[in-house]
């Protein structure tokens, strides 16, 4: 099943599989995702909520990693994941979660992060639920995101994937507002939900 979340394709787009050269002649005025070369529209203005929880999040983040090597974005910032040593204009997947955190400064460049960040938040809207829950989930659990949150403002709760020995993602761990989530990644960072929801 494919979840396209606007069923128009980007005005400058004519044919059936995209590459990231592609994506940046597309209009600024569209946000648009490529995951393996077909494009999913994005919400153009995520709600006041949604803003609310990712701004929290990321302060929460940003104060913890003062002072060390990793890195917090916010979207819009583009994340490209190529399947191999492609050129960058070729890469077929390119995206733009919530929030990212990028603990090796060689991925960094211009443009945003090439190759899988570390961590990788996603706040569900209705738009954009399904394709997070499934098609997302199955791309960072496939490029080695270590670490995957879905975050749920309409229930409050949180699920919490962590990638295991065998490179998939475990069991989910599920939270609620009010709870104080550990980060997997770092041993002593600690999200306190009473603040974001």
């Amino acid at each position: 099943m494919k979840f396209v979340a606007r069923e128009s394709k980007p005005e400058a787009a004519t044919k059936e599989s995209y590459t990231y050269g592609d994506y940046l002649t597309w209009r600024d005025d569209e946000r648009w995702e490529l995951i393996d070369g077909a494009p999913y529209g994005m919400t153009p203005a995520p709600s006041r909520l949604h803003q609310k929880i990712s701004t929290e999040l990321l302060k929460q983040i940003a104060v913890y990693l003062t002072g060390k090597t990793c890195e917090v974005y916010a979207a819009p910032f583009d994340v490209r994941l190529p399947k191999g040593d492609e050129e960058d204009e070729k890469t077929m997947t390119v995206v733009q979660p919530d929030l990212v955190v990028v603990c090796d400064p060689k991925k960094l460049d211009d443009r945003g992060c090439k190759g899988a960040p570390d961590w990788v938040i996603e706040i569900l809207s209705p738009d954009t639920a399904a394709k997070d829950m499934k098609i997302k989930w199955n791309l960072y659990e496939r490029v080695g995101v270590r670490e995957y949150w879905l975050v749920d403002p309409g229930n409050k709760t949180v699920q919490v994937l962590l990638r295991g020995d065998g490179g998939l993602y475990g069991r989910p761990e599920f939270y609620a507002a009010g709870d104080r989530v550990k980060a997997g990644i770092f041993s002593d960072l600690v999200i306190d939900f009473g603040g974001v929801f």
